[in-house]
């Protein structure tokens, strides 16, 4: 007695790749409570960066604008504004670093690495973040705090701080990358990160 029924049906429950769960093979593994909580506390931080980043941008912005209003409009160019917008702009620049670094946004040279295997990979990104971490930790948090410490009592004649006190954000800067650095190292031998920096394809045009 022959059947009807077509190729590929009845008892066969093979899976095919099409058939597949959608995001089945994107899948990684949570990586324990310790890589959560880092995961957690690093997404935390992210959000107050980029807030801070948002509010001194537009400090910096407004700044700018009133010493370009007053020098072309008024005839009477704020002395304020210039050094003003000077420091604002480095302590934009320290934060904004942090964040970039913490999303894997910094500038990575991948194309050899990606030819090499996953061991070769982690060992060569262990190597990178170390060397970020030694970076951070002796140049922006000893030497920022040698900085600032020199520089506590000069006043800026334009802010209510003074350039000791501005200065510091170069060490917070560098905990900070320190703190994204582990985190990185953590989620990589965790499994919840990619040795090589994943590649946003939707920010390749900005």
């Amino acid at each position: 007695m022959s059947s009807d029924q077509p190729e590929g049906t009845g008892n066969d429950r093979s899976t095919t790749p099409e058939q597949a769960p959608a995001g089945a093979s994107d899948a990684r593994p949570s990586g324990g409570p310790v890589v959560a909580a880092l995961e957690t506390t690093r997404q935390l931080i992210d959000r107050v960066l980029a807030l801070l980043c948002i509010a001194i941008f537009a400090a910096l912005v407004i700044v700018v604008a009133w010493q370009v209003f007053s020098r072309q409009v008024l005839g009477a160019p704020a002395t304020w504004t210039e050094e003003s917008a000077r420091y604002v702009f480095v302590v934009l620049a320290l934060l904004g670093a942090a964040l970039v670094f913490s999303e894997r946004g910094h500038i990575a040279v991948e194309l050899l690495v990606n030819k090499f295997s996953v061991r070769v990979q982690k060992i060569v990104a262990l190597a990178v973040e170390g060397s970020i971490i030694f970076f951070a930790g002796y140049v922006m948090i000893y030497g920022g705090l040698a900085v600032a410490a020199n520089a506590w009592t000069q006043n800026i004649s334009t802010m209510p701080v003074s350039v000791g006190q501005v200065y510091l954000t170069l060490p917070v800067a560098g905990a900070l990358i320190i703190f994204f650095a582990v985190c990185h190292i953590v989620g990589m031998f965790a499994g919840t990160e990619k040795p090589v920096p994943e590649i946003d394809i939707n920010n390749q045009g900005i």
